[in-house]
């Protein structure tokens, strides 16, 4: 039955949802990517589509911004709907030299300034990580494509302005391989209620260098990861 942030019925979903934060961009891997789609929720222009990708039922959905509106959708997908494993796919910022404008970073590990994961976690620290075999399935989906990805620590940001300038340049110094605003809370929740969870993102800027793609550039680059995701999808059922 419908939850206060999605009106959708049990079924409506698939159990794979792929989850960008813009609904927009929801909609357009819908049109683009999947068959027969259908749109399945509305709340709050939030919107959910479910199609075929080759074949397989699959779902997506938008999850907005920050880790507080991503971790609900999240949670009432997880619970209420049945879904077992989210893929947030989305942009991010490049701190290291070697990781450059419209690169695919595949989150193997989420760092955050946020203290959602330590709340649920008992007021400790929580290693946030992806399951290792949709990592293992994303990186072989974009290996068949000739893609390179960066494979690695990600952070999740509470500040999309942050004042700290100099704390980039700390996040290089530990190999952190992109910065975004959503993958920890993804990820523990998918801890909390058994699920399985997987963040893939393009590099959109360079924050250190001061340097940025242009729309059609990251259009390019979005659409090279969406195939990996779905991909990933793929494989995954293959070895199940």
């Amino acid at each position: 039955m419908a939850t206060p942030h999605i009106n959708a019925e049990m079924g409506d979903f698939a159990d794979v949802v792929l989850m960008p934060g813009d609904p927009l961009r929801a909609k357009y891997i819908a049109e683009t990517f999947l068959d027969d789609a259908k749109e399945v929720c509305n709340v709050r222009s939030m919107l959910g589509f479910t199609g075929t990708y080759k074949g397989r039922k699959i779902s997506v959905m938008g999850h907005g911004m920050g880790i507080p509106s991503c971790s609900i959708y999240a949670t009432e997908l997880i619970k209420d709907f049945g879904v077992k494993k989210i893929i947030r796919v989305g942009s991010c910022g490049a701190v290291r030299d070697d990781v450059k404008l419209r690169d695919v970073v595949i989150g193997m590990g989420a760092s955050t300034d946020s203290k959602v994961n330590r709340i649920r976690f008992g007021g400790h620290d929580f290693a946030a990580i992806a399951d290792f075999g949709m990592v293992q399935n994303a990186v072989d989906a974009a290996k068949a494509k000739g893609i390179p990805v960066k494979v690695g620590n990600i952070f999740s940001a509470d500040l999309f302005y942050n004042p700290d300038f100099e704390f980039f340049k700390t996040m290089d110094k530990y190999g952190i391989v992109g910065v975004e605003m959503e993958a920890a809370g993804i990820y523990g929740v998918a801890a909390e209620f058994g699920a399985k969870a997987l963040t893939i993102c393009t590099v959109s800027d360079h924050i250190l260098r001061g340097e940025a793609t242009t729309s059609e550039e990251r259009q390019l680059t979005f659409n090279e990861m969406i195939e990996i995701a779905l991909d990933s999808v793929i494989l995954g059922d293959a070895e199940a």
